[in-house]
């Protein structure tokens, strides 16, 4: 015989003594000894009791004795725990003498043990009762003391009251009570009980765990439950109110089914429900019962998952109950869980509607030169004319209401399934080291690697850079025309002309791509602004009121004003000055004002942000203060990187001379206003536009001051949705008039000084819609991506004409993600104008109230990639400006466009030295909108023309980087600018970098995106970052021609050490990378370990620790090495599959800011991404010494297996084209939906609303251990 095992402290003999003899008696088949087996019981129940009992009750032949000793409830707790612990057989010998006793009162005292094991706080003993056959017994005993006549009333209550407990941890719970027979028996248990609250208590509670199965719930409901439960709740009552309490829970786990839901409207019982409701919260005066009003609401919430119950909500008028008993709760905060209930109901119920367009389409056409067979854009091409393609389809099916009795149930599938999006087949994930091309084929891009047979011996190397193909004049139709925060008189508009330089002859694009690209025009250019107005509606006119102005008013009117007569210029001196002449004019009536780009910026015009040198002075007696902002602008101007002692040191520590990065104003300025200009003129876009923003024309410089993740004001969304719920109750209150559209431009636009106008008819612009809704509140759609329906995320628009100190909302309502980090502390961004004229040109975080959720219009199928019933999200806050009649802008990340790049790009190449820096710009093809894709050659030019400086000049390792293949993702640009200055720079680090590799880098992989405010695609309709197996020349050029670019390398043997494609990331923070790894692949996936013994290189996370090292905005945590399929096409798979490069990443960085390191809680800004775009070069430096011969790899650099973080990512659904994305989803996910049915319910004890501050898992993210993180980040 086989001893007891309990645990043997002091103190446990007497458990142990009593469970070997029960065993003893259980093994030698005595159990005849009912005395004995009573009376160990009887002890071990008074053991384990924690409660005293009173009683002894005679029922005839059953005595049931309760000891009258208090135990000591310490010692109680231990006596359980003995038990259950692991490797006890405590359990096993109590349910063995549970299944064998046919005694009664043994019976019930074992029951009661039981029942005192699982009791409050036993919800670990739970799990080992079921895992030892605990539920199979008791269902058992259920079904063999229900065939006593009349079963006994204590065994039920006790066999009830146990499984209820247990049930929710089997998941296999619903099937074995079906099978055992326990539906019918407790069934009948209430149906004959209903005046027995001790019985049907315990009966109801657990036919709500057999109703969480939906074959049970679905059975139940045949069999009349859901009738049964309306018999016992009722109106207001103060009698049994856990009776109650526990038959709504009950009947709300049955109304999950939609077969019993749709059984529940068929007979009226929706309207019965909200009486019910209404009289319980007219009653319930001091909130003692507000369980049952949560229990009330969760059954109507789960009637109206379906179509009928939400018909069937709306007829009886329950969304003015809800919203107007939601407003008498909204005082009392303990009352909040009953508000989100409500608040999910009404959402639900909210008639759907579509978009207040004429189709999804984008307002701009653009036509292929091939259509594609298949995929979206066949199908958006192959859509007839007349289909609507906006309508609303969410409710014209049936919901698939009728479920199926099969075993097919969600309790036996595998909670951990693993992601079927991971790649298992290792032949795909092995290199194939393929070309895909014949080498003859590529000897094109030759003429792109001229410093692999470059001699040198022609010296002057700034004459050998020829003109890139993007300067080729272009002509330009219409004006040019920047708005300002200023007024003018009728009488000085005029029309200037301007002539534009001449520029050198672009340089060949691939041949067999698009001919006839770029012959110079040099025709003049009209820049007309009294013809503003029939160009553009007067949609971005600026209006003020003439009454008269304050002291201040008049500041902000002569500084606008007097940009008619500014003059940008700049010399040579080290302090250049920019100057203008304004003049004071008050009382007089304001009229539209623009900046002419004629005469009045003849001259080279620095932007301030490169050097801060630049200062305004006034000619119209400056007051004080103006000279302070001068200076302080001077101050602050530059934007570069962190130079920050503590940083310097920790790198020069272990690379001096290496590591330093330039100093504030060692770059000339990258911002030329007139050069942008003309840059404007020749970038093609499909709206012709013939405007330049503001920002864009003056620059942009960091602000001084840290700009924090905001935390989000209490209950803030949940009022901007019962805002919306409002324009459903009170109709008439909304304005609904149209403001803007694109749609139809000649559409009159409202001057009646109390409307906002808007405009983004401008390079990367986006807004198709402007609703006015209310008096200070605006809905705004966006557009869609050319030759697509969907992608509406990107925005960039003007205001103008609003009040100050006034709070405006703002909706944005066709964005298509399910979760934002403008729920997480995200801003967006704003630039004013006037603050701009007051020495602030800067894009600065902005807004309040801002959230993220669900609305109430829907994605037709054909938006929604096939799917039904998918709704559109609402960006929503609130500003309030700080100067009236401004004009401003606003933008979802720092806007940085295709004029700017090609701007900075010469600007970079004209500052360079060529005699220490070989640079060269190349065109590598025109886009399909007829722009140039520049590619840029860096490195350092030999020290002698000797065979070995050429020979080590030709054979430095190169260096491929990309960026801006998504157009919304201006994130990258700003990080590709930080590596670009930095590469260009005198800095040592720089020079030692250039001495050590060739830079070969395309900058903006889709520039005609980015021109025409995309967000995703390219002109082609397609995600581009999906095109890179199989590229198509005519659709996808940059993409073919790139992969060229590497193909060609491959072929000479000359393969990148590192590939990187810069990114934007808009559901996580920090900056982080993905890279590709075949073990770290199979590690996450079921694949036998013996498919695991491959030999692999481990370089792969050099690069990403070091920059964890070095770059502040970095997390290493966050970085993922696994290869999914659905990313197999995608340039870093592909380069490091195909190309053969080990080290392919792409790098990530976030649209919101850090929750880690240095920058902890504050959002990221164009400062912090340059930065980060520097610290990669550094890296790269860092990874020089690793990778070298002479090197050892520090321990632990690539302990892979023991640093391996979880990297399971959820993957979107293939037959979801909308979001398609390259990231997980947001790790801060939480549960908008207002459409299914199985939303989690709030908390009992919830305090909080749904706002998403209070579910931010982001402070349960991996933690960075302190050896993770730099020591200077603990004191920076």
């Amino acid at each position: 015989m086989n001893k007891v095992k309990v645990s043997t402290e002091k103190g446990n003999t007497r458990i142990l003594g009593l469970l070997g003899q029960l065993e003893k008696i259980s093994l030698e088949s005595t159990l005849q000894d009912v005395e004995n087996v009573r009376h160990i019981t009887s002890k071990l129940l008074h053991l384990v009791q924690t409660q005293v009992g009173g009683t002894v009750r005679d029922d005839g032949k059953l005595r049931v004795v309760r000891m009258h000793m208090k135990p000591d409830s310490i010692s109680s707790e231990r006596t359980k725990k003995d038990i259950t612990a692991k490797g006890s057989t405590g359990m096993e010998v109590i349910l063995s003498t549970l299944e064998n006793t046919h005694d009664l009162q043994t019976t019930l005292n074992i029951l009661n043990i039981l029942n005192e094991l699982v009791s409050v706080g036993g919800g670990r003993r739970c799990g080992v009762l079921v895992s030892k056959g605990g539920s199979q017994i008791l269902l058992q005993l259920l079904f063999s003391a229900s065939k006593d006549s009349p079963p006994n009333e204590e065994v039920m209550v006790q066999l009830h009251s146990i499984l209820a407990k247990i049930g929710p941890k089997d998941k296999k719970f619903g099937v074995k009570a079906r099978i055992n027979g326990a539906l019918g028996i407790t069934l009948n248990l209430v149906k004959q009980n209903l005046q027995n609250s001790k019985l049907i208590l315990p009966c109801l509670q657990l036919l709500r765990v057999y109703s969480s199965n939906s074959v049970n719930a679905v059975t139940l409901g045949k069999n009349g439950v859901v009738e049964l439960m309306f018999k016992i709740i009722g109106p207001f009552n103060k009698k049994n109110t856990s009776l109650i309490k526990v038959s709504l829970d009950t009947l709300a786990a049955l109304l999950k089914s939609k077969t019993n839901a749709r059984r529940s409207v068929d007979r009226g019982y929706l309207p019965v429900l909200l009486t019910i409701y209404i009289d319980w919260h007219r009653h319930d005066l001091r909130h003692r019962h507000m369980l049952i009003r949560k229990g009330i609401l969760t059954c109507i919430k789960n009637i109206t998952g379906i179509k009928l119950g939400r018909k069937a909500f709306v007829d009886a008028e329950g969304m003015k109950i809800l919203y107007s008993t939601s407003q008498d709760c909204l005082s009392v905060r303990t009352l909040d869980p009953l508000v989100n209930i409500s608040s999910l109901i009404m959402r639900k119920c909210f008639p759907k509607n579509r978009l207040p367009i004429p189709t999804i389409k984008s307002v701009y056409h653009f036509q292929l030169p091939i259509i594609p067979t298949s995929g979206p854009v066949a199908q958006l091409y192959n859509l007839a004319p007349e289909v609507d393609d906006v309508v609303d389809e969410s409710d014209d099916m049936d919901d698939n209401e009728l479920e199926t009795d099969n075993e097919n149930e969600d309790e036996e599938k595998d909670e951990n399934k693993k992601n079927d999006d991971i790649e298992t087949d290792i032949n795909k994930l092995k290199p194939v080291h393929e070309l895909g091309r014949p080498i003859e084929e590529l000897e094109v891009y030759k003429q792109f690697f001229p410093e692999l047979t470059e001699d040198f011996q022609a010296c002057n190397h700034s004459e050998e850079n020829l003109a890139s193909a993007s300067m080729s004049d272009v002509q330009r139709p219409g004006p040019i025309i920047v708005p300002t925060a200023g007024e003018e008189q009728p009488s000085k508009r005029k029309v200037i002309q301007v002539t534009e330089s001449n520029t050198p002859e672009s340089q060949q694009i691939l041949p067999n791509v698009y001919q006839g690209a770029a012959q110079d025009h040099k025709l003049p250019i009209l820049i007309d602004l009294q013809n503003k107005q029939q160009n553009r509606n007067s949609v971005n006119t600026w209006y003020s009121k003439q009454n008269g102005h304050t002291s201040t008013q008049c500041l902000n009117n002569e500084i606008a004003k007097g940009l008619d007569d500014m003059s940008l210029h700049c010399n040579n001196a080290p302090d250049d000055v920019k100057c203008w002449n304004a003049r004071c004019v008050s009382g007089t009536e304001n009229k539209p004002s623009f900046l002419t780009l004629g005469e009045t910026c003849s001259k080279t015009c620095q932007q301030l942000s490169g050097c801060g040198k630049s200062l305004f002075v006034s000619s119209f007696g400056q007051p004080p203060s103006w000279q302070q902002v001068g200076t302080q602008l001077g101050q602050l101007c530059c934007s570069g990187i962190d130079t920050d002692a503590e940083d310097e040191s920790s790198v020069s520590s272990e690379e001096p001379g290496i590591s330093e990065l330039p100093e504030p104003g060692a770059l000339q300025p990258l911002h030329d206003c007139d050069l942008y200009v003309e840059i404007v003129k020749k970038t093609k876009s499909v709206p012709e536009y013939s405007e330049v923003a503001y920002p864009d024309y003056f620059g942009h410089i960091p602000p001084p001051f840290k700009e924090h993740l905001i935390e989000r004001p209490y209950g803030v969304q949940r009022t901007k949705i019962f805002q919306d719920i409002e324009r459903l109750i009170h109709a008439n209150d909304i304005i609904d008039k149209i403001v803007y559209d694109l749609d139809f431009l000649s559409y009159p636009i409202p001057e009646d000084g109390e409307t906002l106008r808007f405009n983004s008819q401008f390079e990367s612009g986006n807004l198709r819609k402007a609703i006015q809704v209310r008096k200070f509140e605006y809905d705004l759609i966006l557009n869609s991506d050319i030759n697509s329906n969907h992608h509406h995320q990107w925005f960039y628009f003007e205001v103008s004409g609003m009040r100050n100190a006034v709070p405006y909302r703002f909706n944005i309502i066709n964005c298509e993600k399910s979760n934002s980090q403008f729920n997480y502390g995200m801003h967006p961004i704003m630039y004013s104008v006037q603050e701009a004229m007051l020495g602030r040109p800067q894009w600065i975080r902005t807004g309040t109230d801002i959230c993220y959720y669900k609305n109430h219009f829907s994605r037709s199928s054909i938006a929604a990639g096939g799917l039904k019933g998918k709704s559109y999200y609402t960006l929503t806050f609130t500003m309030n400006f700080t100067h009236k009649d401004d004009v401003c802008y606003f933008a979802y990340h720092y806007p940085y466009t295709y004029s700017t790049l090609q701007m900075h790009i010469q600007k970079l190449e004209a500052l360079h030295d060529p005699q220490q820096i070989y640079f060269r710009q190349d065109s590598i093809c025109e886009t399909l909108g007829g722009n140039p894709c520049p590619v840029l050659t860096i490195t350092s030019v030999p020290e002698s023309k000797s065979w070995e400086d050429l020979y080590q000049f030709r054979n430095r390792p190169y260096i491929f980087l990309t960026s801006r293949v998504h157009p919304g993702e201006s994130n990258s640009s700003w990080v590709m600018k930080g590596t670009l200055e930095f590469l260009m720079s005198n800095n040592l680090a720089a020079q030692n970098l250039r001495d050590s590799y060739i830079f070969k880098i395309v900058p903006m992989l889709n520039p005609d995106g980015v021109i025409n405010g995309s967000h995703r695609c390219s002109l082609s309709g397609e995600d581009l970052n999906r095109q890179w197996l199989t590229p198509n020349p005519e659709l996808h050029p940059t993409i073919y021609h790139t992969k060229g670019l590497l193909q060609y390398l491959a072929s000479i043997q000359h393969m990148p050490l590192v590939f990187c494609d810069y990114h934007g990331h808009s559901r996580k923070k920090n900056v982080f990378m993905y890279g590709c790894s075949i073990k770290e692949t199979v590690w996450q996936t079921d694949v036998s370990a013996s498919s695991c013994d491959l030999q692999e290189d481990l370089g792969y996370r050099t690069l990403p620790k070091i920059l964890n090292q070095i770059a502040p905005a970095f997390c290493m945590s966050s970085c993922s090495f696994v290869v999914e399929k659905s990313k197999e096409s995608t340039a870093r798979v592909v380069v490091w599959r195909e190309i053969g490069v080990t080290r392919s990443y792409t790098m990530e960085s976030t649209y919101c800011g850090c929750d880690q390191g240095k920058y902890k809680g504050q959002q990221i800004g164009t400062r912090e991404l340059e930065e980060m775009g520097a610290k990669f070069c550094i890296g790269l430096l860092r990874l020089k010494r690793l990778t070298s011969m002479e090197c050892r790899l520090p321990h632990g650099l690539l302990d892979v297996e023991n640093d391996l973080i979880d990297t399971r990512c959820n993957v979107t659904s293939p037959t979801t084209q909308v979001l398609d994305v390259d990231e997980p989803r947001c790790l801060e996910e939480i549960d908008y939906s207002a459409e299914s049915s199985d939303e989690q319910d709030v908390d009992l004890n919830e305090t909080a609303d749904f706002d998403t501050q209070y579910f931010d898992p982001s402070t349960q993210e991996e933690q960075l251990s302190d050896s993770d993180i730099p020591k200077r980040d603990f004191f920076l």
